[in-house]
């Protein structure tokens, strides 16, 4: 389940890219196979980045005939492991609203990323996620939730702070944003409840198939109430 539009991102074969908070890989994998280009997933969690290793199983680390490349770490993004200008392109999605000094982690972002590259970052999107804080406390208030709820403008502003400028901006998942609101409903660790098993089948019936109506709706929904709002940015060149 992409977050991320990799075209809007302008991924192309050469360029070396970095999944910032990759999590269990699901944009790694896609931009693996997406284009030829040296993907890098970092996350602070060492077992989602084994999982996000797990997903490669058939993927060897170089395709001896696309040179395809990827990398995987552990690593902590207010402090990344990467010399200045080394990234064509950087994405990090759902990650800053975890992160209490996202101002010095959009910091390291500029750092490493190359003059003329995109930078993408997806949030949550403030009023369906002001839903499910009002809904739950259990949703966000937990080890490694969720430390504050973004208005776009704002992290638009605090990235352009640091000389980015700000290119496009959309929406995504409009029709997890029911299922989210459903489930800190009725509890957010409640997965029996009849409503939140039937949702779900719609969403992984999305996620599998991926048929037209499901996709009609999913543009519809988007702009409405997209689960996530997703930026993209220029760094200018020298």
């Amino acid at each position: 389940m992409q977050t991320i539009n990799l075209n809007a991102l302008g991924l192309k074969d050469g360029d070396t890219v970095l999944d910032l908070g990759c999590g269990e890989g699901r944009h790694v994998h896609a931009m693996y196979h997406h284009k030829v280009c040296h993907v890098v997933g970092l996350d602070l969690a060492f077992d989602d980045v084994k999982k996000t290793r797990e997903g490669f199983v058939h993927c060897p680390d170089m395709d001896p005939e696309t040179k395809r490349l990827n990398t995987l770490s552990v690593g902590n993004a207010l402090s990344l492991p990467f010399a200045d200008n080394s990234f064509d392109k950087v994405l990090c999605s759902e990650v800053m609203e975890h992160i209490p000094d996202y101002i010095q982690a959009l910091s390291e972002v500029e750092r490493i990323l190359k003059p003329g590259g995109t930078f993408a970052v997806s949030v949550p999107r403030y009023w369906p996620e002001r839903i499910c804080w009002a809904l739950s406390e259990d949703y966000h208030n937990e080890p490694g939730g969720h430390v504050r709820i973004f208005r776009s403008g704002k992290l638009r502003k605090d990235v352009e702070a640091n000389g980015l400028r700000f290119t496009l901006r959309h929406w995504a998942h409009g029709l997890h944003s029911p299922y989210w609101w459903i489930k800190c409903a009725v509890g957010v660790k409640n997965n029996d409840n009849f409503l939140v098993k039937l949702y779900h089948r719609l969403l992984v019936w999305e996620i599998t198939d991926n048929p037209f109506v499901v996709r009609v709706l999913e543009a519809i929904a988007a702009p409405l109430m997209g689960k996530s709002v997703v930026l993209y940015f220029k760094k200018p060149a020298n």
